[in-house]
């Protein structure tokens, strides 16, 4: 059994939280998502809070992961999630246009990374992006996608990467005697 899954979720006021059909709709101030529950897996909300169970088969082993999911998505609607890569390197740096990233990663041509539906990247410097969106998931994997543009260079310690990501400097070829 998992200790997580038992924790009930609390839902925050103007949080919606429907559940039909096995998809769980929640909707707040700053959208709606949508995710599809297995068959095993019972969601229930009573007044502020959602509680997560399973059937009595014993196949227990996701509902830990769907509670998880589910505040997920409490959160989302609620605060919204962010991520924020730096961009460090001679020349490197970034511009948000509509809809997408245009960035100079040093080569020989800029590379414009079209932002998916629900994401948003602000350019605070011409170094520090910030992708925004109410889905984790989403918000991760766009921040990833950014990052694996140009990752981080371990010998030279430039490219991009998450903030607060630290590199260990590997020493170069040694000379010859």
């Amino acid at each position: 059994m998992s200790r997580i899954g038992k924790v009930p979720v609390v839902i925050p006021t103007g949080v919606t939280v429907q559940i039909d059909d096995g998809n769980m709709t929640v909707s707040g101030k700053k959208g709606k998502l949508s995710r599809r529950v297995p068959a095993h897996v019972a969601v229930s909300v009573t007044g502020d809070r959602a509680v997560v169970s399973v059937d009595s088969e014993g196949r227990g082993n996701l509902y830990g992961m769907y509670r998880t999911l589910l505040a997920n998505m409490v959160k989302g609607v609620t605060d919204g999630f962010t991520k924020t890569l730096e961009i460090v390197g001679v020349g490197y740096k970034a511009e948000a246009k509509k809809g997408a990233l245009q960035l100079s990663l040093g080569y020989s041509h800029p590379v414009v990374f079209p932002l998916p539906e629900g994401i948003s990247a602000e350019v605070e410097t011409n170094t520090v992006i910030k992708v925004a969106g109410i889905d984790k998931e989403l918000v991760g994997e766009t921040a990833a996608r950014i990052r694996a543009l140009r990752k981080p260079d371990v010998y030279k310690l430039k490219g991009v990467r998450y903030r607060g990501e630290r590199l260990v400097k590997k020493v170069g070829k040694a000379a010859g005697k």
